[in-house]
């Protein structure tokens, strides 16, 4: 079902600008005569013609600049050419139906050939404005929403499976609902550990930064980014006294009666050996291999 087509002559100007004013095609100067602009472009009616012009899907000719052009569906017309399929009957400015690429006036339109709506389980005639959905057809009025019936007519639906939902009981019956906020998420959104989070929710618990796409670190239900976390957060290693975060180099740690080392700095107070995964001594709250320990 069709009722809305945009139609209109081709809009040329006269140049009159000063300097060198040439069609981007043949390069014929356009001072004082008639031109085309198109995406930017100046060209004169001959080349318009030839390398813009669209082509009438009726009879396959150009629509050249001093013709009166119909599209519809980017199809392309001469008004003259945009008539009934069966009687001829020109539709430039009458209610038409396109069916199967044709286009038919509303009296060659037989009730056999009208699409039923699937609300009501009347045809649909010319005219009626309507809503189409995967080879589905309502009228406007009778496309509704599966739960609270009001019509949805033509804005905005979800469908589920048979059914057809407006925005507000999509979202009352199916969004999924922010951890943190408890609002449901409409649109984009993320997961982390199976629970949905707003984009805008999902930030460092210090500094407020959105932590999607971007490293951070979790404690006891709080979420970090790195800085944040080496910062506030993190163990400082016993060695070197700098954060242990778990992210590089020195990824794995070291602990023993309460602190903690980067297993690179878990080493021999005396002779540096690397003492981690190996047997140590601790005493005097330093770090000593079994042979530096027995000299002490």
């Amino acid at each position: 079902m069709a009722s809305e087509r945009h139609s209109g002559p081709r809009t040329y100007k006269v140049g009159t600008m000063s300097g060198k004013f040439d069609c981007h095609y043949c390069r014929d100067a356009l001072q004082g005569k008639k031109y085309v602009e198109k995406e930017g472009r100046h060209c004169c009616i001959k080349c318009f013609d030839k390398f813009c012009a669209n082509t009438c899907v009726e009879c396959r000719k150009p629509i050249g600049a001093d013709a009166k052009e119909l599209h519809y569906k980017n199809r392309y017309w001469h008004d003259t050419c945009f008539r009934c399929a069966k009687c001829y009957h020109p539709l430039a400015n009458e209610t038409f139906m396109a069916k199967e690429n044709k286009i038919f006036c509303s009296k060659c339109t037989t009730r056999e050939d009208s699409p039923r709506c699937k609300g009501c389980f009347k045809q649909i005639v010319a005219g009626d404005q309507n809503v189409e959905y995967k080879k589905m057809i309502w009228h406007k009025d009778c496309f509704t929403c599966s739960n609270c019936k009001q019509v949805i007519g033509t804005g905005s639906f979800f469908p589920k499976g048979e059914d057809f939902y407006c925005a507000t009981c999509h979202e009352t019956k199916f969004a999924k609902h922010c951890v943190k906020c408890n609002k449901a998420i409409t649109s984009g959104g993320i997961t982390y550990q199976d629970q949905p989070w707003h984009g805008e929710c999902f930030v460092c618990a210090t500094c407020s930064k959105k932590l999607a796409g971007q490293r951070f670190t979790a404690v006891e239900d709080q979420y970090y980014c790195v800085d944040c976390y080496k910062n506030f957060v993190a163990q400082k290693c016993a060695g070197c006294k700098n954060p242990i975060t778990g992210f590089g180099r020195g990824s794995s740690v070291v602990s023993y009666e309460g602190k903690s080392w980067h297993d690179y700095c878990f080493h021999c107070k005396k002779c540096s050996l690397n003492l981690a995964n190996k047997r140590f001594v601790f005493q005097n709250e330093n770090i000593y291999c079994p042979d530096c320990a027995k000299k002490l």
